[in-house]
């Protein structure tokens, strides 16, 4: 409305102007020139915030960014964004959540939208590691065509095998883009001194690697003839044939988004049919509420539209809520724009709705179906959350009882479709998750946002079929060292481990690669032994594979455990007789209590110890001096906001407990 005001004060100026004595035509003529000028310019600015984005479908692409994790894909991300004009505050742009940038990981899936060649391309970056597939299987099915990164090194991988399962198991015809081919012999991103050298001759082995993959999975002939394209996601650049250092000209990533809009089709959508959204991400905004974010599957959406939520459930599609729309917006770059309208195919936020979530449809009045919902693989571990009760109870967070750590479960629930919250007794909840890294983020976070909870050791869920006991495997992928080899397959084998391959790795001499099935159970806990028994020198990754018949009881994987009887401050002296019996995760001076877990021991038995002792002090003067108590470093477990304990801390519980039979 600038334009218009301005042009109307203009006006009435220039009458003014023409009643006075001194007045001419001219003044006015200049006067209505300048409103003119003024008025396009506000108007043109009005649209650039609020543009109407109703594009034809025709001019959209929406693609997923898929590959294992740490082969590059946020980083690919960063180059498309510059490369399309975006200011890109930091690298790693798209990782907005704290814990992502602390760990160099994808944790939820995000998307952003930039312009190419007169394209819309709504790019969805998505997380790589196995635990967080949900956020992948949620994602992938609002999109027409997905980026496959794959490390020129390294070849696919297990989480590459479950991503793109998921791609083509909804028809996507995916784009294989062999990154890091500029890495040089000698580098690797997990140890000093491998030689992955990235030639012509390892580029072709993994394209042949990756379409036995394509193969196994069931791709269709159409699918199978992938589009290959080279790439250093580091340095900025893509190229259709093989290169390490392309021409200055071509040194950027436009033959990429030129094979985004040659090979993803269009969205195959009607702009006349009414409107229509599955809800696959939401946030909460303190100002707008629940936004709520999705493709348009049909029709065109204004600001001001009437729209209701729909859920399917066992008797057919129920209404959740009427409401209207209050405010559109579109994430472009790295930030978010309101638009005016928006049409069939395009990936779109609305604000105006407090009940739908994840997986409902929010759709004109007249609609009353709803879209089929987004299909996850099921749970395969849990944990049982509930009210800290321990005796230190209360001095390290403000949110304390049962029912704030309830409403904070169930709030996470609704937004990550992957974890199951399920209300037990006694202010408990039991909640479903994918793995250990998923659940133990979403821990971190409740920690930081001062809840203060007691939460029990992973346990995996099983399954009975025609009165058989199921149970979770999982598919790892191992590489370590030639004289490493010995160590984790005798540690693997109590874990009731399965050896599928074993053979050296390619371009890398003493290396060798471990393909495995592998109990969830037997993983619980294996990644910091796995490091150990390694030097740190060979990496692990892991995906679920399927639910496969109880393998049986595992071998000897557990150790013991010192648990404190005595309560008060822990003493040097205390500890220094206490070395021998183990690895301690306590130093001198922390407050304990009867059934807290003070270190690791070197037995497979729990051990019963007073940390507390105190030096006796006599009146005697004795020649010598005091003995000088040296104690190794204890190994820090967690923050000093978390500790460990027994789950029945009297020592005679613990005992009759003991006996009952285990599952």
């Amino acid at each position: 409305m600038a334009g218009p005001l301005l042009l109307r004060s203009l006006w009435s100026t220039g009458k003014r102007s023409l009643s006075s004595p001194s007045a001419s035509s001219l003044h006015l003529k200049s006067y209505l020139s300048s409103a003119r000028a003024l008025s396009t310019a506000a108007n043109a600015a009005a649209a650039a915030v609020s543009p109407n984005s109703t594009l034809d479908p025709g001019r959209l692409r929406n693609v997923a960014v898929i590959a294992h994790v740490d082969h590059g894909k946020t980083t690919l991300m960063d180059r498309l964004l510059r490369q399309c004009g975006a200011d890109i505050p930091h690298e790693r742009a798209m990782d907005s959540i704290s814990l992502e940038r602390e760990r160099g990981i994808t944790i939820a899936s995000k998307v952003t939208g930039i312009s190419w060649r007169e394209n819309e391309l709504n790019m969805v970056d998505t997380p790589g590691h196995a635990d967080f597939g949900g956020e992948v299987e949620r994602v992938v099915g609002m999109v027409e065509g997905a980026i496959l990164v794959v490390d020129a090194g390294e070849g696919p991988l297990a989480q590459t095998k479950f991503v793109l399962a998921k791609a083509l198991k909804y028809g996507l015809r995916p784009i294989l883009l062999l990154n890091k081919v500029d890495r040089p012999a000698g580098i690797s991103p997990y140890v000093v001194g491998l030689h992955y050298a990235v030639s012509e001759e390892r580029c072709d082995e993994v394209e042949s690697l990756v379409f036995d993959l394509f193969a196994n999975l069931g791709a269709t002939d159409e699918q199978l003839d992938f589009p290959v394209l080279y790439a250093s996601a580091k340095e900025g650049w893509a190229s259709s044939t093989f290169t390490k250092d392309p021409p200055a000209d071509v040194r950027n990533m436009s033959q990429l988004l030129d094979a985004i809009i040659r090979h993803v089709p269009p969205p195959k959508a009607s702009l006349d049919a009414p409107f229509q959204m599955l809800v696959t991400m939401m946030e909460k905004d303190f100002y707008l509420g629940r936004i709520l974010t999705g493709r348009v599957s049909s029709g065109v959406v204004s600001v001001g539209d009437k729209v209701h939520g729909l859920r399917i459930t066992d008797s057919g599609t129920e209404k959740i809520e009427e409401g209207k729309v209050t405010k559109l917006m579109k994430k472009k770059g790295t930030g978010m724009v309101l638009i005016d309208s928006a049409g069939a195919g395009d990936i779109i936020s609305v604000a105006g709705m407090t009940k739908p979530s994840i997986g409902h449809t929010v759709a004109n009045t007249e609609v009353t179906t709803a879209l089929p919902t987004i299909e996850l693989d099921p749970p395969t571990i849990s944990m049982t959350f509930g009210v800290n009760d321990s005796p230190l109870a209360g001095r390290d967070g403000t949110h304390l009882t049962g029912g704030k750590i309830g409403a904070r479960l169930m709030s996470e629930a609704e937004t990550n479709l992957a974890i199951n919250v399920i209300p037990g007794m006694a202010e408990t909840y039991e909640v479903q998750g994918r793995g250990e890294l998923q659940l133990g983020i979403l821990i971190e976070n409740m920690r930081r946002e001062g809840f203060e909870l007691s939460v029990s050791p992973p346990k995996v869920m099983y399954k009975t079929e025609n009165g058989v006991k199921l149970e979770p495997i999982e598919e790892v992928t191992i590489e370590v060292n030639e004289e490493h080899v010995g160590l984790v397959m005798e540690a693997l084998s109590h874990r009731k481990a399965e050896v599928m391959d074993m053979g050296p790795v390619p371009g890398s001499a003493g290396r060798t690669k471990l393909s495995l099935t592998c109990p969830s159970r037997g993983l619980v806990g294996y990644r910091s032994v796995f490091s150990s028994d390694t030097r740190g020198t060979g990496f692990m990754h892991r995906a679920f594979l399927k639910y496969e018949k109880h393998r049986g009881l595992l071998g000897n994987v557990r150790k013991g455990v010192l648990v404190s009887m005595g309560f008060g401050s822990i003493t040097a002296h205390a500890l220094m007789s206490l070395e021998p019996r183990g690895i301690l995760f306590v130093p001198p001076g922390t407050e304990t209590y009867d059934g807290m877990i003070i270190g690791e021991h070197s037995r497979d038995t729990d051990l019963d110890v007073n940390p507390v002792r105190a030096k006796e002090l006599s009146n005697v003067r004795a020649a010598g001096k005091d003995e000088n108590v040296k104690l190794t470093p204890p190994r820090l477990v967690t923050p000093k906001a978390i500790r460990l304990r027994k789950r029945y801390l009297d020592v005679n519980k613990r005992k009759t407990m003991s006996k009952r039979p285990k599952e």
